[in-house]
């Protein structure tokens, strides 16, 4: 990624003190984007959606190959965690 992922955690999902890990698997584009999204790891629909929203959100610096651009895997764990009890 080109800046450090931060996902928010949707405050439905927080409510309900739902708290684990989605894992994401995606396609980065040669432009850098994000093609394709795979849940590996659903948690709740909630934050699955949440979790998708925030990885297509960002850009990348995509894989090279001699140099030039090409379309790589990228895996994304995210945690959500309620803090103070």
């Amino acid at each position: 990624p080109l800046s450090p992922i931060q996902c928010t955690y949707p405050e439905a999902a927080r409510r309900l003190r739902i708290e684990g890990r989605v894992v994401l698997e995606a396609i980065i584009l040669k432009n850098g984007t994000v093609g394709s999204v795979r849940i590996l790891r659903s948690l709740n629909e909630l934050l699955d959606q949440a979790a998708v929203d925030c990885l297509r959100s960002y850009r990348f610096d995509p894989g090279k190959i001699n140099g030039r651009p090409v379309d790589s895997y990228y895996v994304l764990s995210v945690q959500y965690t309620l803090q103070g009890g």
